[in-house]
């Protein structure tokens, strides 16, 4: 096949040769030249007739066969003109016109030799009566004969019409005077001389009309265009001979090129197998590497890769370049962490990419625009890079810089190098992996904790309230009725004062760990805070100033008021202890339109009306060790806290729908808003999905898995007021089929008890077999069986309790949504 292909080049440049030569002969210039010719011999031809014409109206009886031939000659020159006009357009129409001008002198000269002839014959006629004297009778008639002969004579040198009126004058003298002597030699004479007084004008008027004719300008016409032919013939010849010329000088570069790609080719062999050698390095290397040594092995990499490429740097960006990114660089050339993010945008929107390969030998011969600003804003001369986008949609980059002033070839090893591409993407997805068995080895943790608080609050909580409760009362008593003083009674007050705050922590744990299920109403949160800063400003220290703002709207929300009231009186509590127990607390309740969806620092919330707490301190602010646990139980960032005022604060706002938004700044003071969803009319009674509503669904499908029917109807029926579309199955083999046949038709699916926590991840594993894209929802009742690494293998994204919730469901699900969104 290749032999065929070389024969066939082969022969299409031997005819393509052949061609050109044949064309850069010219073979139509012996052609022009003898159009050429033939328009000089027409030229010489028509000047020949033209002294034929003056010859017969000079008398020259001889001359009418010598205009015959003369003409006989032109109309053979111009009928060769035309055969050797060819498929010329321009040269056709320049013949024709020609043939035409010979055409109308023909028919004139034609008509002038016939008047001329009878002139002739006029004209010797007249002559011989005028020489002969013995037709006159007196002498005056043939005075008057002279006088005619001698007008006549005249007339014919000058065939004016002055000329030709002197005759008519003389005629009539002369037949006056011959009246009495009519003679028949007398009445010949006078009919020539009427005959001449009418040929000569006409003749002239022929011969005048013959020499008017433009011949000797459409021949100098036609010669120019000609002319004009001729000089493009040869230009297109000359052209086709340098076309030649060029042609070989190619075919000989042709070969010297092959002869140095040969050489070429070798090295680059050579060299392709040092990168292939280093290749299955790396990928032996990161194969087996432990979690903590992948960015070590990935550097190390980054730095063979791209000095065997000859690059000045190299790099690694998966997705989001400041959570996985990876740079080498040589040591005399700065590393510009900045730069790969700018990569990773470019190759995002370049459309050079070819096979997933962008390669750009030269960044000043690239055309203006914002891509070639950035790379020379980078100092880069050179830039490659490969380019990987996941089934996710996230863009992977592995790129290399040049800054030297060099051109460096890397097209054909850039294909190699996505295999070492893949080795290091498998590498950090391993990472990726691990971080992620992490995440949910914590939110495990977590869920462990709660369950433990749940379990000690249920079992300790009503003997201990009886015990603090009896210290507090019998407490009372002795103060009513003992009237203690001094120092008895402040050690009976700190007695009652530590009572209460046992008694108080008994009820946060109480709160933070108890199923709030309880019914919620329509609720106004003016009322509220009228309510919760009576109790603050009796329960705050006097050096606290309490600084209340309300809004003249109603702030109407759905929820239980207690809870409610709790969260403003824990955030207060909380800003006043930040203060040391001395500044100012500001509370303002404010009613918010948002039009768009917003990422709050602890929680989303949805377009939508919302009321807005905002506590905001003078205090100290908090640190960031703090604040990356700011919300979790038992974390606190002063001492005698206990950890749980804002856990329950959080889990309170997130039950009714709402988010939270936290700013400090160490030593300004830090600032809380409370997000909750409001209604604009306060006579509605809202309902505790409309408080969850920026939680709600819009129509995802669901798949729903437990083996309890009941409590599957009960579960669909709570997906359904939340906006998605569930699909329960109780049967385990029929929920794995279904998404065998349809994989991207659910969005999440739900694995619920089945029947022990074990088989359920059993569910979780072969669900992410099929669809690995699908994220998982892991519904417990309890997490101690189960290990965080084994829930990431499975796919496992979010846990949440039974028996299910509608608050902490459709956070699980807001959460996949963002989860999958921001992906």
């Amino acid at each position: 096949m290749r032999h065929a292909a070389a024969l066939i080049v082969a022969s299409a440049t031997f005819l393509m040769l052949t061609w050109l030569l044949i064309h850069g002969i010219n073979s139509d210039a012996e052609e022009f030249d003898r159009v050429l010719s033939t328009l000089d011999d027409i030229l010489r031809v028509d000047g020949l007739i033209r002294s034929d014409i003056v010859a017969l109206r000079a008398g020259s009886v001889g001359g009418y066969g010598q205009l015959a031939e003369d003409v006989g000659d032109s109309d053979g020159y111009i009928r060769r003109l035309q055969n050797l006009s060819g498929s010329d357009a321009t040269l056709s129409s320049a013949f024709a016109s020609l043939n035409k001008l010979n055409l109308q002198r023909d028919s004139l000269i034609f008509e002038f030799e016939s008047k001329q002839r009878r002139i002739d014959e006029a004209m010797r006629a007249f002559l011989a009566i005028s020489a002969d004297r013995t037709g006159a009778h007196d002498e005056k008639s043939a005075s008057e004969v002279e006088a005619l002969g001698l007008t006549v004579l005249h007339l014919t040198f000058d065939p004016s019409p002055t000329a030709a009126h002197e005759v008519q004058v003389r005629l009539d003298k002369l037949e006056r005077a011959g009246n009495s002597a009519e003679t028949e030699p007398l009445h010949s004479l006078l009919l020539d001389g009427h005959l001449l007084q009418d040929l000569v004008p006409t003749a002239a008027e022929l011969a005048k009309a013959a020499f008017a004719l433009p011949i000797s300008q459409q021949l100098a016409a036609t010669r120019t265009i000609v002319l004009q032919h001729q000089t493009g013939s040869r230009e297109k010849a000359r052209g086709f001979r340098v076309l030649l010329y060029g042609i070989s000088v190619v075919l000989l570069g042709a070969l010297l090129r092959f002869a140095f790609e040969l050489r070429s080719r070798a090295l680059a062999l050579k060299r392709r197998g040092r990168l292939e050698h280093l290749i299955t390095s790396v990928s032996v290397r990161l194969i087996p590497a432990r979690p903590h040594e992948i960015g070590a092995e990935i550097n190390q990499a980054l730095a063979e890769l791209g000095g065997i490429i000859g690059a000045d740097r190299a790099y690694a960006l998966f997705g989001d370049a400041t959570r996985y990114s990876y740079l080498w660089s040589r040591t005399d050339v700065p590393a510009q962490w900045d730069w790969p993010k700018h990569a990773l945008k470019i190759s995002r929107d370049i459309r050079l990419a070819r096979d997933g390969v962008i390669h750009i030998p030269r960044v000043d011969m690239l055309p203006e625009g914002s891509i070639r600003d950035d790379l020379v804003a980078a100092g880069l001369n050179s830039w490659a890079c490969i380019v990987r986008c996941d089934a996710n949609g996230n863009v992977d980059v592995l790129g290399f810089d040049a800054l030297r002033p060099v051109r460096v070839s890397w097209l054909n090893d850039l294909g190699l190098l996505r295999v070492a591409f893949e080795a290091i993407v498998s590498a950090v997805g391993r990472e990726q992996l691990e971080k992620e068995r992490d995440r949910l080895e914590e939110q495990l943790q977590q869920a462990r904790r709660m369950e433990t608080i749940g379990a000690f609050a249920s079992g300790i909580a009503h003997n201990f309230n009886n015990i603090v409760g009896a210290i507090i009362g019998y407490t009372e008593l002795v103060e009513s009725e003992a009237q203690l003083v001094g120092r008895p009674a402040r050690n009976l007050r700190a007695i009652r004062r530590a009572g209460e705050r046992a008694s108080d922590l008994v009820n946060q744990i109480l709160t933070y760990g108890k199923r709030r299920t309880a019914a919620r109403r329509s609720m106004d949160v003016r009322a509220l805070l009228v309510e919760a800063t009576a109790l603050l400003r009796a329960s705050l220290p006097s050096s606290i100033e309490l600084l209340v703002e309300q809004t003249p709207d109603p702030a109407i929300v759905s929820g239980e008021p207690a809870q409610i009231q709790q969260v403003i009186v824990n955030l207060c509590r909380n800003a006043a202890q930040a203060m040391n127990e001395r500044g100012s607390v500001e509370v303002r309740l404010e009613i918010l339109n948002i039009d768009r969806g917003q990422q709050l620092s602890h929680g989303a919330i949805a377009p939508g009306q919302y009321a807005r707490i905002t506590v905001t301190d003078s205090g100290c602010g908090i640190d960031a060790e703090v604040m990356n646990h700011l919300f979790e139980p038992f974390v606190t960032g002063r001492s005698g806290g206990n950890g749980l005022g804002l856990a329950t604060v959080r889990e309170i706002v997130r039950e009714h729908g709402g988010a939270i938004d936290v700013r400090t700044q160490t030593g300004s003071g830090t600032r809380f808003e409370i997000w909750l969803p409001s209604s604009v009319s306060s006579a509605s009674a809202l309902r505790i999905q409309d408080s969850l509503e920026m939680l709600a669904g819009s129509g995802e499908a669901v798949m729903l898995i437990h083996d309890d029917l009941s409590q599957l109807l009960r579960d669909e029926e709570l997906l359904a007021a939340l906006g998605y579309e569930p699909t329960g199955f109780s049967n385990v083999a029929d929920a794995l089929q279904t998404c065998r046949e349809e994989p991207e038709r659910f969005a999440v699916s739900i694995v619920s008890h089945c029947p022990t926590g074990s088989h359920a991840v059993e569910v979780a594993y072969a669900l992410h077999d099929i669809a690995p894209r699908l994220p998982i929802i892991l519904a417990f009742s309890s997490t101690e069986e189960v290990e965080a690494h084994t829930l990431a293998a499975a796919g496992i994204c979010e846990i949440v309790h039974r028996p299910l919730t509608t608050p902490n469901l459709a956070a699980a699900l807001t959460n996949i949504r963002y989860r999958v969104t921001k992906e």
